[in-house]
């Protein structure tokens, strides 16, 4: 692992950073500055300003809609974005253009690439992710919701849970079994399916927070086309591995920033509260500290592997659980540094539902109690912790796989 970047990084860097100050406010102070409208309204702007230099699907081809540019300048763009704390993408494009299109350039057919890639770069298709149900979320080979053939078209019956963004999507793909007799990992398959139709159900979950953006998805004969299968008929499961892969790509690069710039964060809430004497205080401070530096070389052995074209092994595992487990202990110190007060949410909420709130954000206990919050669920999402230990222990250290039911 070398955590330095080669001399054409560092000038692909120097574009990037001009690119930014050509085009941001000379003032700007993060997106987290701005209330949660302001903050709607650029980032739908800014979207249109990465799509059209090319920055929105760096290295997508041109023809396309992307900026057929390499992984090492995804790498670039995506941790100076994150220091300067402008998004990356628009809504619904994490799943749009970081999973499913980027799986579509893996394993798409060259209709299904010259149909769907231009149109998530021009925002005909949003999309979302139909995977865990209620009795299978970590366990995804349990998924029941089942598709089968009529004539030229699927026509799909069962249940999705925890669909994030699905209000504003138009499109999903999901996990269904096309074969109820293959073994569990061998009878399923990805579809790719419109949600505008009749028979498709969406039900918004409340959250503790407040939040709406997870929701129940409810198919009762709903249909597909019998092409619209990702890389084969039951072929789900290889193709759903390959996507978690995706999932967690420039996270190793963005991460430790966003984490970082939390601890700034934290260390001027310390300020104010007047506790910067205090040396329990310190001493946790220094640890938050620690294990961020310390994320920060985990991304960099992640981005090692992936830069060089390596498939996703137990570092995507070990990082998942580092950081979802360190989250939820920082945000635990934040919340006992703002006591009772905590308790009673004011000010801006955080923009987003997951990880740290957005660069620039106030410290306001609105941030601190809706991401506290959110960091438990964190230990959950992707992949629970208790999953990314077993992950650890029968691949990395070789233990005795653990008894199944």
């Amino acid at each position: 692992m070398d955590p330095r970047f080669p001399p054409e990084a560092e000038a692909f860097r120097a574009e990037i950073r001009a690119f930014l100050a050509e085009h941001l406010p000379a003032d700007w102070a993060g997106v987290g500055a701005l209330d949660t409208a302001e903050a709607t309204a650029f980032t739908e702007q800014w979207r249109g300003v990465l799509a059209e230099h090319g920055y929105l699907a760096p290295v997508w081809p041109k023809r396309y809609g992307g900026g057929g540019m390499s992984k090492l300048q995804q790498v670039v763009i995506a941790e100076e974005f994150a220091k300067s704390g402008v998004p990356t993408y628009g809504a619904n494009d994490n799943f749009g253009i970081k999973m499913i299109g980027n799986l579509l350039l893996m394993f798409g057919t060259h209709e299904q690439k010259q149909h769907y890639l231009p149109r998530i770069i021009n925002r005909q298709d949003r999309w979302c992710q139909g995977f865990s149900e209620p009795g299978a979320g970590s366990d995804l080979a349990a998924v029941k919701t089942s598709a089968a053939l009529d004539g030229h078209e699927w026509v799909i019956n069962g249940q999705k849970i925890w669909t994030s963004d699905a209000t504003t999507a138009n499109w999903i793909f999901l996990l269904a079994r096309t074969d109820p007799d293959a073994p569990r990992h061998r009878g399923i398959s990805m579809l790719l399916v419109p949600l505008d139709q009749p028979g498709i159900e969406i039900r918004p979950i409340t959250m503790p927070t407040g939040s709406r953006a997870f929701n129940e998805v409810f198919f009762s004969d709903a249909r597909t086309r019998a092409d619209d299968v990702v890389l084969g008929v039951n072929q789900g499961w290889k193709a759903a591995m390959a996507l978690l892969g995706l999932e967690r790509g420039d996270e190793a690069a963005t991460n430790p920033v966003l984490f970082r710039a939390e601890i700034d964060r934290l260390i001027a809430l310390v300020q104010e509260h007047g506790l910067s004497g205090d040396e329990i205080v310190r001493d946790r401070l220094a640890h938050a500290y620690t294990k961020v530096e310390i994320m920060r070389f985990l991304g960099a052995r992640m981005l090692t592997g992936w830069l060089r074209g390596d498939p996703p092994g137990t570092e995507a595992s070990v990082s998942k659980l580092y950081w979802s487990e360190y989250h939820r202990w920082v945000t635990d110190l934040a919340m006992t540094l703002l006591g009772p007060a905590g308790l009673i949410p004011e000010g801006r909420p955080p923009l987003r539902h997951y990880r740290a709130d957005d660069p620039g954000a106030p410290n306001s206990t609105a941030s601190w109690s809706h991401t506290w919050l959110a960091a438990v669920s964190g230990t959950i999402y992707a992949g629970t912790s208790e999953i990314q230990r077993n992950i650890l222990a029968e691949s990395a250290l070789g233990l005795p796989r653990e008894a199944r039911g």
